[in-house]
């Protein structure tokens, strides 16, 4: 295998955050600092390159991955700024899905905030290597070791601190480099370097020592110069940062005000120096008729490229890819595996938010976007025709909340339908239909907001009139007692080849969504029609008998069958195995589920008793309360259909001074008062 050099020198990371700890603002500086923008864009003044969209703009948040390129010390830097907001939790999992890497950025006096640890999970799950920033040094409140000491109860990774502030809040004016041991001072667009402030000497090298006492412990190679030395150099600590951000055992923390812009220029040097290039992370594996394979970062292999994102605009079809393998130019076929049909590369595109750059080709580690691909949905792999593979795609979420949309101009309800399919494919979270007691078209998403974002996109970009229903929650329903022994015969002749199924199944209360297991012993039943059953199974669980909402929480067994000779098949068999399950299913004793999410409300003391009873109004659980410089955060556990509006209560108890985030809590049992309402 042969790579070339200049892909040690790409590294491809996103940023990652609870809403407003301030990611789009360290894009900002990144860009600035590297010499792609020459003016600061602001997030409060909407001047931001990677908030671009006007809804973003309007409502200061970002809402839409957005991917820009920049370069630092003869390395490129591939960046994704992602959403912070949980309702576009699906949109950071399909970046995550293509990223080497990672900053993680939390405010110095929040520390670890709710969908920090969401992100933290995610990018556990994909198994990206991170570095975390703590922002916001110059907040009053600000403390560095608070909020390290949160990133280690709630996050649980072992911090390793090198640097330390100098000055506190609104007179934090820099950082000592433990590494270096000299200090590092920002004063209007500059940084300067000196020697390490007399009055911080002391602490200066007592956290150094403590940082060499945790690298020596955790990396064998720092702790043998320890041990034969009584200290670690400078190069050897950075090795050893180098091996533990990659393999996940450590996390180095640097400090910063990116608003300020202080502490920008070391947190891109940590980059380089720490996170991985794509030749550094494992190869990607896929599959093909069934056998894995893999595939390295190398220009010279077959081609091959995982879509993560897709643009349907009006003006044209943008689809986004991260190249694992090979080189892709202008004009060239490729295949998508999964639609089993051949795409042309028109145009390739380097990236920079809502302003591309044409180059003439792609190789393996980079992230771009092309024109020409028709149909590729997000998640879809794109390869060299003569070398097939199948990556795999990042997860999508169930929706959790239902609105009803219709056009109000009859003549526009093709013009709607349109719109959604667009919406659709751009993002796989969510899910239109048609219901079918109503008539009416639904759309399903991650969230108030996410809905709330996806119809005034219909509104704006189509200039469609749009009506919108009141949100619902999506149920679900699950088994407590189940049964056993349910005999179904499937018997169908009409005439030629009939249909012939024997099955007998139980039906029990599982951890798993869904679990499926054949005792069946002698060949009574066929492996291939085991299989077929259990196909059979998961058709029926899309439809409960409590009120048609999809069943999760249940082990099906295959006790029993019995076959016919001639009339016998897999069609027959997946046919008996979804009769059989609806039919042991209004056996069974069922419960209601709904979807419940973590709500933390930050008000000011004297409301806090309040917002306590209003959240038990509201069927909450209180899980705690702790207040500190005249604030309360309080956690609880509320159904998330009780949450609607809720922003707008909040505010009128609070006088506008209270302000809460949620995250999702998976689904508990509705409760009786909740089923008499």
């Amino acid at each position: 295998m042969r790579t070339d050099l200049h892909l040690t020198g790409v590294r491809n990371l996103g940023i990652l955050a609870h809403v407003d700890a301030g990611k789009t603002t360290v894009t900002e500086r990144i860009l600035y600092a590297t010499g792609m923008t020459h003016k600061r864009g602001e997030v409060h003044d909407g001047t931001t390159v990677t908030d671009f969209d006007s809804q973003e703009r309007d409502r200061g948040i970002t809402i839409f991955a957005a991917a820009v390129s920049c370069a630092w010390d003869g390395h490129r830097i591939n960046l994704i700024d992602t959403p912070g907001h949980v309702d576009f939790a699906d949109e950071v999992e399909r970046s995550l899905r293509v990223l080497d890497g990672a900053i993680v950025v939390f405010d110095a006096v929040a520390g670890v905030e709710p969908q920090s640890e969401s992100v933290w999970r995610q990018a556990d799950r994909h198994g990206v290597p991170r570095i975390a920033f703590v922002n916001k040094l110059d907040r009053a409140g600000a403390d560095l070791d608070t909020a390290v000491r949160s990133i280690r109860e709630r996050l649980h990774p072992v911090p390793l601190v090198v640097q330390l502030p100098i000055g506190a809040e609104d007179g934090f004016v820099g950082v000592v480099d433990l590494l270096r041991m000299r200090s590092l001072t920002w004063t209007d667009e500059t940084v300067e370097e000196g020697p390490v402030p007399g009055a911080l000497l002391d602490e200066a090298r007592r956290r150094r020592r403590l940082l060499e006492e945790t690298i020596a412990e955790l990396h064998p190679a720092a702790l043998e110069e320890f041990c034969d030395e009584s200290s670690i150099s400078a190069a050897t600590m950075a090795a050893a940062l180098r091996d533990l951000t990659r393999t996940g055992e450590g996390l180095v923390v640097l400090a910063g005000s990116a608003y300020r812009n202080r502490g920008v220029e070391p947190l891109l040097d940590a980059v380089v120096a720490y996170l991985p290039s794509p030749v550094d992370v494992p190869p990607v594996r896929g599959t093909y008729d069934g056998v894995d394979r893999e595939r390295a970062a190398d220009p010279e292999l077959p081609f091959a490229a995982l879509v993560f994102k897709v643009d349907s605009a009006a003006t044209g079809r943008m689809t986004y890819l991260r190249v694992y393998s090979g080189t892709i130019r202008k004009g060239q076929e490729v295949r998508d595996v999964g639609a089993r049909r051949a795409e042309r590369i028109a145009r390739i595109l380097r990236v920079q938010a809502d302003r591309q750059t044409e180059i003439d080709k792609a190789t393996a580690g980079d992230i771009v976007a092309v024109i020409g691909v028709k149909a590729a949905r997000v998640g879809a792999t794109l390869c060299a025709p003569s070398a097939p593979l199948v990556l795999e795609p990042p997860p999508v979420a169930d929706p959790v909340v239902t609105v009803a949309v219709e056009a109000r101009r009859s003549a526009d309800t093709e013009k709607l339908a349109s719109a959604l399919a667009r919406l659709v494919e751009e993002d796989p979270s969510l899910v239109v239909r048609n219901d079918a007691q109503t008539g009416q078209t639904v759309l399903s998403g991650m969230g108030e907001l996410h809905l709330e974002v996806s119809v005034e996109k219909i509104r704006r970009d189509r200039g469609l009139d749009v009506i919108v229903g009141r949100p619902t929650v999506s149920y679900r329903e699950t088994v407590v007692r189940g049964v056993s022994g349910l005999i179904y015969r499937h018997v169908k002749q009409d005439g030629g080849a009939g249909q012939f199924a024997h099955v007998v199944i139980g039906v029990e209360p599982s951890e798993e969504d869904f679990a499926f297991e054949s005792v069946v012993v002698g060949g009574r039943v066929p492996r291939e029609y085991v299989r077929a059953v259990e196909a059979g199974c998961r058709d029926a669980l899309s439809e409960g008998p409590l009120g048609g909402h999809p069943v999760t929480g249940l082990k099906v067994t295959l006790t029993d069958g019995a076959t016919h000779s001639k009339d016998s098949s897999e069609m027959a068999f997946r046919t008996a195995g979804r009769f059989a399950l609806r039919e042991a299913l209004r056996s069974c004793v069922m419960q209601l589920l709904e979807p419940v999410v973590e709500v933390i409300v930050t008000v000011p003391e004297d409301a806090v008793g309040g917002v306590i009873g209003d959240l038990s109004a509201r069927r909450g659980r209180v899980s705690g309360s702790v207040t500190r410089s005249g604030t309360s955060v309080v956690t609880a556990v509320v159904p998330l259909a009780e949450l609607f509006g809720y922003s707008n209560r909040l505010r009128s108890r609070t006088h506008g001074r209270g302000t809460f985030t949620t995250r999702p809590a998976g689904y508990a049992p509705v409760s009786i008062e909740a089923s008499v309402r």
